[in-house]
C-alpha cells in the first residue's frame, strides 16, 4: 500500500505536467489559427477553412497533449481506486481477526 501511495503522490505532478503541456499546445493552436485566419487572402467565407487547413499540425499537437493529460488523470484515479480497495480489504481482514479473537493478546 505504501508503494501505491507513493505512485499516487507522484501522479499529481505527472497530471499537472501533462495539463501544462496541453494548455501550452492549446495556446499555440489558437495563436496559429488566428494568424492563419488573418493572413489568408481570399473570400471571407473561406478564411476559416483555410485557417483549419493551415493549423493541422498545431491541432494534432494539442490533441496529443490533451490525450496524454486525460490518460494521466485516468491513471491517477485508477490508482486511487486501487488504494481504496486495498484499504477496504485491510479493514475486512482486521475485522475478521477481531471477531476470531486474534490480536487481543
Amino acid at each position: 500500500m505504501l508503494n501505491l501511495s507513493n505512485r499516487i503522490a507522484k501522479s499529481a505532478k505527472v497530471c499537472n505536467d501533462r495539463y501544462t503541456e496541453f494548455l501550452a499546445a492549446d495556446r499555440e493552436f489558437d495563436r496559429a489559427f488566428a494568424q492563419a485566419y488573418l493572413d489568408y487572402e481570399g473570400p471571407q467565407a473561406e478564411k476559416r477553412y483555410a485557417a483549419d487547413k493551415a493549423t493541422m499540425t498545431e491541432r494534432e499537437a494539442r490533441d496529443v497533449a490533451d490525450a496524454a493529460h486525460r490518460y494521466a488523470d485516468r491513471l491517477s484515479k485508477a490508482l486511487q481506486s486501487e488504494l481504496m480497495a486495498y484499504q477496504s480489504l485491510n479493514k475486512s481482514i482486521l475485522a475478521q481477526f477481531q471477531v476470531a479473537g486474534v490480536g487481543d493478546r
